[in-house]
């Protein structure tokens, strides 16, 4: 019963029992829960991550022994106090596996400063590939300039010329133009971006935003029916065959080119197309996400026709091919685990990255030594998140109907 009940839980439990002929109830059964003792010396390797009880709301932290890969202890909150109090209870800890986040640092640094901090190379990767996915944000116009180049470049014969398409009369298009003068005209009266957004009751993103760009680009994505979803990625090919005369959405709709959809998004289309109610797609580029998913997998994962796409991009944009290049690099140190290099590559960064990159090696700088130990050392927070991912389906399963007093015993039992 008491392994039904850790396993299970109450009233899964319960059920069980009933089909096993086991007479019990939910309450007996949790009631043989008693979470083991927490031995009084932290194991020399530890791994330390958060979870959500609540996401966004309420997290707490689990403690992972690395080398017996099995929870220690669960903490009912995040705080670096709790965790700093945890280390001075338990000491032993000589390496430390942990994210990059700074409460946990803090704590480290604050009761066991000898250990070892080891950042985890995951963290790390997707820190970087955020990176890259911002830089390739900042530079879609130098990719979408090229495009149209190439197309207005293709000789071709148009049979059915679109119309230009007019702004058509929604709230969301005035309230634009609206927008735009009213940021415009302060900005003429040499007022700041924090006093702007203070008058208006904007968030100063939204300030700089309509500072930095044109009217007509605001205008384009205040337009409405811009396809979403599954239609998106054929919006090109639409508006292409529309202007080469294809005007029939059965026509359009029946020509195979890997689309999953229904043909209700291409008729609105279309009609969009007919009315001028809609924005015609521009040249066709790829997204940010998934010139960022070609540079950070593996080189020799890659499809053939995908490199193709990747050094065009390369070739139109050096700020992209350089963030490319920087990534790579700092793939083959986290592979090769040659964190010696590691301030080497970062001095090299600071002297011509873009902006993101840039950030992304400063901060690698604030947390060097954890950083260069990640790249260096064997230990990792894998075996952590593997427990973070056992935690939620324990949690899930008890609907939050339980107390921490119980998941945690839980937990700890299934460990």
């Amino acid at each position: 019963m008491q392994a039904v009940a850790t396993f299970l839980g109450g009233r899964p439990g319960e059920r069980l029992c009933r089909v096993l002929q086991l007479p019990t109830g939910r309450t007996h059964l949790l009631g043989l829960l008693t979470a083991p003792v927490v031995p009084e010396r932290a194991p020399r390797v530890l791994g330390v991550d958060e979870f959500a009880f609540r996401k966004g709301w309420r997290y707490g932290t689990v403690l992972v022994d690395i080398e017996a890969a099995r929870v220690v202890d669960v903490l009912p909150d995040r705080d670096a106090a709790s965790f700093a109090t945890w280390l001075r209870e338990h000491p032993g800890a000589e390496i430390i596996c942990r994210d990059r986040a700074s409460a946990y640092s803090s704590a480290v640094r604050e009761a066991v400063p000898d250990a070892q901090e080891v950042a985890d190379r995951w963290h790390l990767l997707h820190n970087l590939s955020s990176a890259v996915e911002k830089t390739c944000h900042q530079h879609r116009s130098c990719l979408r300039k090229q495009a149209e180049a190439d197309r207005d470049a293709e000789p071709r014969r148009i049979i059915n010329p679109l119309p230009p398409p007019m702004l058509p009369p929604t709230k969301i298009a005035v309230r634009t133009v609206d927008r735009y003068s009213d940021i415009h005209r302060l900005l003429g009266q040499g007022h700041s971006v924090s006093e702007i957004a203070r008058r208006l009751h904007l968030d100063r993103k939204t300030v700089r935003r309509f500072r930095d760009t044109d009217l007509d680009e605001l205008l384009a994505s205040a337009r409405h029916g811009r396809p979403k979803g599954v239609l998106e990625p054929f919006t090109a090919y639409l508006t292409e065959r529309f202007t080469d005369g294809v005007t029939s959405p059965t026509d359009l709709f029946q020509h195979e080119r890997g689309y999953q959809g229904s043909d209700l998004p291409v008729r609105r289309y279309v009609a969009g197309l007919r009315t001028g109610t809609v924005e015609p797609a521009r040249g066709a580029i790829p997204s940010p996400r998934k010139i960022t998913t070609w540079i950070m997998l593996p080189r020799g994962t890659v499809k053939l026709r995908e490199e193709e796409q990747l050094l065009n991009v390369r070739l139109t944009c050096p700020d992209i091919a350089r963030a490319c290049d920087l990534a790579w690099t700092f793939h083959d140190l986290l592979q090769q685990r040659r964190g010696h290099q590691l301030l080497t590559r970062i001095r090299e960064a600071e002297r011509d990255a873009p902006a993101p990159i840039l950030s992304f090696a400063q901060g690698l700088c604030l947390d060097l030594d954890a950083v260069t130990a990640g790249l260096t050392l064997p230990w990792s927070s894998g075996i952590v998140e593997g427990h973070v991912n056992r935690i939620k389906t324990i949690k899930r399963a008890m609907y939050g109907r339980a107390s921490l007093r119980l998941l945690r015993t839980r937990i700890l039992l299934r460990s």
